[in-house]
């Protein structure tokens, strides 16, 4: 079967790429010559763990193509992928220009059956609009399916290669079938693929994401109680998390969500009820809540430095906004450093895979170190912004030998308090205000 995916951003090139290594015959499509030809050579172009292996083989083999024709990629293709960007708007609402754009050139370019897809995070009722702008030229039968993707950031070939549920919101027997087949080599361990309504399906994923954004909020809230009244939140969370009603994932505390995939799908799915006449009371708050807590350690940082930081040099671990990507986008490491700068201070930053991209951000703003050490000679604090592996288990000693102050302001709550203490650290975490 050939499938053609039309957009090689995170989802597209993720979703061509697991394609291509069940066999498939799959070319990716993208309008950034550029970017095209760097893939042609086997450059990845994102950071994905796994992602690397998979891309040079299925290219060597032959079943994995790039190329910036649209017609040149979509022909002989039995399923079309749209896996484009849905940037929000002015108003929070997903913008769905590149996918219409496209969609009114498939319609002239479709040779015999075809089910078009929507990848892409949409709001409900894309698949209509799709639908009617192929519709305008189409000579041929074809189907347009969602198929919301769950993709997690550093985790996203497992995800694909071994869901734990594929969602197809189709409208005829005929998609059904073809997508089912497309999909069983996924699913052989019994995950299900679960077959619904395409309106239902495009819910789905904005539903998912804006849940599990809630599960992050409610025990940031927790957690900032948690240091009032001098509980642990860590403790609070392990005796709730092995409730099953509840369970453990998305409740560790922290400096807030970030990324491609949260903020902005909670900002549409509230913008899409005020469309159709419904006020979500739950959404805004999580908003709300979120955007305060990226800058929590503030004030705390105030506590002991005051408010005008001129002169202070503060060193950052961690500049994604989770680990195992180079992906910067909301990430609070971000939002932090911007108000440092505003206060006088200065930043060193170390991230294993994300510095190229906050330089494509920030410049020469702030300075760059080469290791996790290095950026911390002369700082008068550490900041813990992103809890990458290579963080875990620092050479304390070495730590406090390097910083001014033995100081560090944990974001991510990866260390002992207890430990911390007995090194003679001042240790500032989430929601673990205990006394010790």
């Amino acid at each position: 079967m050939k499938i053609a995916v039309v957009g090689t951003g995170y989802v597209g090139l993720v979703t061509g790429t697991c394609l291509s290594e069940t066999g498939y015959e799959v070319t990716c499509i993208d309008i950034d010559e550029k970017k095209v030809e760097a893939m042609k050579n086997g450059v990845v172009p994102i950071y994905e763990p796994g992602l690397e292996v998979l891309f040079e083989r299925n290219i060597a083999q032959g079943r994995l193509n790039f190329t910036t024709s649209l017609e040149e990629g979509v022909k002989g293709a039995k399923v079309i992928f749209l896996a484009l960007p849905t940037p929000p708007g002015e108003d929070g609402s997903a913008d769905l220009k590149h996918i219409l754009d496209v969609a009114t050139k498939l319609g002239g370019l479709l040779e015999d059956y075809t089910v078009i897809v929507d990848k892409s995070t949409v709001p409900v009722g894309t698949a209509d609009k799709v639908r009617a702008q192929v519709a305008k030229k189409a000579q041929v039968e074809f189907d347009v399916v969602s198929n919301p993707e769950f993709l997690r950031e550093g985790a996203a070939v497992d995800d694909f290669m071994k869901p734990d549920r594929v969602v197809l919101g189709v409208s005829t027997k005929r998609a059904e079938e073809l997508m089912g087949e497309l999909y069983l080599p996924f699913v052989r361990q019994g995950h299900p693929i679960i077959f619904m309504d395409v309106r239902s399906a495009e819910l789905t994923k904005y539903a998912a994401n804006a849940f599990l954004a809630t599960k992050i909020t409610f025990m940031n809230e927790v957690a900032n109680l948690a240091e009032k009244v001098g509980a642990d939140v860590e403790m609070v969370r392990r005796g709730i998390g092995t409730d099953n009603r509840i369970g453990a994932r998305f409740l560790f505390a922290g400096i807030g969500y970030g990324g491609s995939c949260f903020p902005k799908d909670v900002l549409a799915l509230n913008q899409t009820g005020l469309e159709h006449g419904y006020e979500f009371q739950i959404l805004p708050a999580v908003m709300g809540v979120n955007h305060k807590q990226k800058l929590s350690l503030l004030p705390k940082l105030k506590q002991r430095f005051g408010e005008n930081l001129k002169g202070k040099r503060f060193a950052f671990w961690g500049l994604a906004f989770k680990p195992n990507t180079d992906d910067v986008r909301e990430a609070p490491a971000l939002y932090m450093i911007e108000e440092l700068l505003a206060a006088g201070a200065e930043v060193i930053a170390f991230d294993p895979e994300a510095m190229d991209n906050v330089r494509n951000l920030l410049a020469n703003r702030i300075e760059y170190a080469e290791n996790g050490y290095e950026c911390l000679d002369g700082a008068d604090a550490l900041i813990v912004a992103t809890e990458w592996s290579v963080f875990r288990s620092p050479d304390f000693n070495r730590v406090g030998s390097l910083l001014k102050n033995k100081m560090i302001f944990d974001g991510r709550n990866l260390y002992d308090p207890h430990k911390m203490k007995q090194l003679g650290f001042d240790y500032v975490c989430v929601g673990r205000n205990v006394e010790i």
